[in-house]
């Protein structure tokens, strides 16, 4: 790779997915203790304060979560409801087991923040649970998809 795409990508790809959330701090120990995702930066500015999370097995491809509070009095989006999303549309983490499932849906529970049971859904969605983050957000915890085994087919290994 020459030295011009250091810091870019070859070609255009998907990075992030932004949320506006109430309490970044909330969020990001939310996040942090339910999903796979790592705090990479934090930071503020005149507007707010702003984080990225994502995987840190994948710093050639990045997917970054960000998240942003802004400030009462410079949101650019003051007067705007906040968007959660919710009761379908939702954020996906696929897991290893069944049981994997099985085990984020109880820490849910005990959380206060279970959204969804685990519930077996017909192919391809797979078995599956959501919870809520600290601002209504839905996050699904999937097993058997099918997303994998689709790209491999499709796309390639």
């Amino acid at each position: 790779m020459s030295d011009v795409y250091a810091d870019h990508p070859p070609q255009a790809r998907w990075t992030h997915i932004a949320l506006r959330v109430h309490d970044i701090d909330a969020s990001i120990a939310w996040y942090t203790e339910y999903t796979p995702m790592e705090l990479l930066d934090k930071r503020s500015d005149e507007f707010g304060f702003g984080a990225w999370l994502g995987q840190s097995d994948s710093p050639d491809k990045p997917f970054i979560l960000v998240l942003a509070q802004f400030f009462p009095e410079t949101d650019p989006f003051k007067g705007a409801p906040q968007e959660v999303l919710a009761p379908f549309a939702h954020l996906g983490i696929e897991l290893t087991s069944h049981a994997a499932v099985d085990e984020i849906a109880a820490r849910g529970e005990a959380g206060g923040c279970l959204g969804m049971t685990p519930t077996e859904m017909p192919p391809p969605i797979g078995y599956i649970c959501m919870l809520r983050d600290p601002d209504g957000n839905m996050i699904e915890f999937s097993y058997d998809q099918g997303v994998y085994a689709k790209a491999r087919e499709v796309w390639g290994a």
